[in-house]
């Protein structure tokens, strides 16, 4: 062996034909079954292309590897295992000169059926599909990088390629739980197909190049679906894993569309599928973070709600398509767990956003609520429930994409069009609605992470233990407030109206109320919340308000636990006292009119509210004195609170919440089978109706005038009629001439134009050798 590695390597020119020889006899004694020599024939071939690296190696490999394809034809494991490794270290030799001819197709089908071995003797067969993966692993390497090699990225490859790996990787997880027992372990740690698998999965997808994501994931995807592994998840999951964290993280958000367009081709696929691949979209979001959404935000939103609005249909129709009615029955909590995971989706994408784009995608959520008054515009199939049960997935959504939001200017991250139309749903009749309204605005008021701390609706009788996060209010906090403060103080004293209000309502407003004044607070809007949580008394009190006595407890209960909070948030003494005094006299004379008392499981509250003696009020003059003494602004506090609340404001929102409507109704036009058109209502003025009785008048001369013409052209003599036409065509063609003299005119010449009797001009052509031209053009 060394004096042929030494002939072979001071005579290169000879390798070619080295190799033939070689080549032949290992053919020859491979059909004659004699295998010793086999193994000879190879290992020389092995060595000298190990120690041969000249120029002419080229001619060389042709032989090895027609060697190496012929064991891999042979139907002993061995040999096929035995050609296998000669290909793997070929495929570690780095070739200096490009090869032009060599082609790899053989391989890549023979080392994919490798894999897929059904041999008898289980450790033979897992030898054989070790190879297999060892020899795609070689092909990879050895094309991935040579640019004149036929493309492994090609489809027809890839189809091959991936699947086989993924087929190891799913049967290697029923094996690998097995613990392997201690004597196996402590021989050499032997790799496991599926190991060997995944390292070689993770190295193929290490390489692909940005256009070639979508030829290594495409493979993927069919795998998972012919084999119905969405169902699962865990498999489908842990294949995603492995994708993502092997390419290059620039790339991502490729796979990311990818997965939106899979789960569009599924949309009508059984719920369990869906769920599955947007639980798949969901680990991929957070493991791609910053680079997962890429330069298609919005896309990626619109994708996974209209998801959601066709879960909310299926639904509620029953089945996926409601021309025929026979097909699949649809499971009503199978499609409830796919609305859970997609809003959670959702909220993961948000969470990699930059606070910038999550305002957009805020908007472009709120965009899509179907608004209450406006429901015709984009009504769905399914008629108010589904808009009702679309409202709520989109809402829970935005509360996922407002969890964890910070801005620091409220300005900007609240705009009208955004706030207008979520306060006009607190104002519907479904108490869900209204309590997700109030979740959502919460988390975007809460800056400092402070909910947590006032959690609960209950009296806290000394707050410096809850370490309450208190800043100065910025100057765009104070514009907001400006702003929107009537605003957010209406839709507060409205929830406390509502009758069918229940403990999570009122325990989200406290926090609501608890929140402003720690977050938004400057002295006007101190004074303003104290007016309004007695303003929230007197409702409590008035006899007009037809409130059932469980709300009536209830508010006085936020009213005063709400009042304790802001006294101690404002240090004035004769204020806590105050407030300590009423609470203290409602423990004794009233415990009903506090929270710890009426939300209870069972309260014991009284049949009728009773007028009680003064001592359990908060009274607005006994505050507005003690707040005055501190420098507040006594004028303003001793004015009980109004919401303003009128026709024309409600007018204003609706058309507000209108300018909303139209990108959805662009977007839904696509959606939605068949919508109404509103013709807009006409408005009837003293003008129109005059106009009206005027066009009768008119009318009836336009008839007699017709009459007319046409009994003069029955009766009149025919030279009357002859002169009459005549003159018509005479003043038509004067009119015809007088247009011609306007627009064709001869040329323009340079000696001017002379002006005729009756105010046209006529040019006059001046031959070119009488004109004058100005002495600079001519030389």
């Amino acid at each position: 062996m060394e004096k042929l590695t030494f002939y072979a390597l001071s005579a290169p020119e000879k390798l070619d034909r080295i190799g033939a020889y070689l080549s032949e006899r290992l053919s020859r004694d491979v059909a004659r079954h004699r295998y010793g020599y086999v193994c000879i024939a190879m290992e020389a071939l092995d060595q000298l292309l190990m120690a041969c690296h000249c120029q002419s190696i080229n001619l060389f490999v042709e032989s090895f590897l027609k060697m190496v394809r012929k064991l891999l034809e042979a139907d002993k494991p061995n040999l096929q295992i035995l050609g296998t490794n000669s290909f793997v270290k070929f495929a570690n030799i780095e070739e200096d000169t490009p090869s032009y001819h060599r082609s790899y197709d053989f391989f890549v089908s023979r080392f994919s059926e490798m894999c897929h071995s059904n041999y008898e003797d289980p450790d033979i067969r897992t030898k054989i599909r070790m190879a297999g993966i060892k020899g795609l692993q070689g092909v990879v390497r050895k094309t991935v990088n040579d640019e004149l090699q036929a493309n492994i990225w090609d489809p027809q490859h890839m189809d091959k390629i991936v699947p086989s790996l993924l087929f190891n990787l799913q049967t290697g997880e029923g094996t690998e739980s097995r613990s392997p027992s201690p004597l196996q372990a402590s021989e050499k740690e032997k790799e496991s197909p599926a190991e060997l698998t995944e390292r070689c999965f993770r190295e193929l997808l290490g390489r692909a190049a940005y256009g070639n994501i979508k030829n290594a994931v495409t493979p993927v995807l069919m795998h998972l679906d012919n084999h119905s592994l969405w169902e699962g998840k865990t498999f489908a999951v842990r294949c995603f894993k492995i994708i993502m964290y092997s390419i290059q993280s620039q790339h991502s958000h490729l796979v990311i569309q990818q997965l939106l367009g899979h789960l569009d081709a599924n949309s009508k696929s059984s719920a369990r599928v869906r769920a599955g691949i947007v639980e798949v979209l969901l680990e991929a979001a957070a493991i791609a973070a910053s680079g997962s959404v890429g330069p298609t935000v919005l896309e990626v939103f619109n994708t996974l709600l209209r998801h959601l609005r066709l879960s909310v249909d299926y639904e509620l129709t029953g089945t996926y398509d409601p021309t025929n009615i026979g097909t699949k029955i649809i499971k009503e909590h199978e499609e409830r767990q796919l609305q859970e995971a997609v809003i959670r989706t959702i909220g993961s994408f948000a969470n990699t956003l930059p606070t910038y784009q999550r305002s957009e995608v805020m908007l472009f959520i709120m965009g899509k609520v179907p608004i209450p008054g406006l429901l015709s515009a984009v009504t769905t199939g399914s008629g108010p429930e589904g808009n009702r049960m679309i409202q709520v997935m989109l809402l829970k959504s935005l509360r996922q994409v407002t969890c964890g939001f910070q801005t620091t200017n409220m300005l900007t991250a609240l705009p009208n069009s955004f706030l207008d139309p979520l306060l006009s749903f607190s104002l519907l009749e479904d108490p869900e609605i209204r309590l997700l309204v109030l979740e959502i605005l919460v988390s975007l008021i809460d800056r400092h992470d402070n909910r947590p701390k006032i959690q609960g609706l209950r009296i806290i009788s000394d707050i410096s233990v809850l370490k309450l996060k208190v800043d100065k209010c910025s100057r765009q906090d104070n514009l907001f407030m400006k702003k929107h403060a009537q605003q957010l103080y209406r839709h507060i004293f409205l929830s406390c109206k509502e009758q069918d209000s229940t403990q999570p309502h009122f325990e989200m407003l406290f926090v609501f109320l608890a929140l402003i004044s720690m977050e938004l607070a400057n002295e006007e809007v101190v004074v303003d919340l104290i007016r309004l949580a007695l303003a929230l008394q007197d409702l409590a009190l008035s006899s007009e308000e037809n409130l059932p006595v469980f709300n009536r407890c209830a508010v006085h209960a936020l009213s005063a636990a709400y009042l304790n909070l802001i006294s101690q948030l404002t240090t004035v003494p004769a204020f806590c006292q105050h407030v300590h005094e009423v609470i203290e006299m409602r423990q004794k004379e009233a415990p009903y009119l506090l929270p710890e008392d009426v939300f209870v499981e069972s309260p014991k509250i009284p049949q009728t509210l009773e007028k009680s003696e003064e001592a359990v009020w908060f009274l607005q003059t006994k505050i507005t004195e003690v707040l005055g003494g501190s420098g507040y602004n006594t004028e303003r506090l001793a004015t009980p609170y109004i919401p303003q609340f009128t026709d024309e404001d409600r007018l204003s929102k609706r058309k507000s919440v209108g300018e909303t409507i139209s990108l959805q109704v662009e977007v839904d036009s696509r959606n939605s089978p068949e919508k109404e058109e509103r013709t807009p209502a006409e408005q009837i003025t003293f003008e129109t109706l005059k106009n009206t009785i005027d066009s009768v008048g008119m009318e009836e001369q336009e008839r007699e005038r017709r009459r007319q013409v046409v009994e003069k052209f029955q009766k009149a003599p025919f030279e009357e009629i002859a002169a009459h036409c005549g003159a018509r065509a005479t003043m038509l063609q004067s009119k015809l001439n007088q247009i011609f003299e306007i627009t064709i005119r001869p040329p323009p010449s340079p000696s001017g134009t002379i002006t005729a009797g009756y105010g046209q001009t006529q040019s006059r052509s001046v031959p070119v050798y009488e004109m004058k031209f100005p002495d600079l053009c001519v030389y």
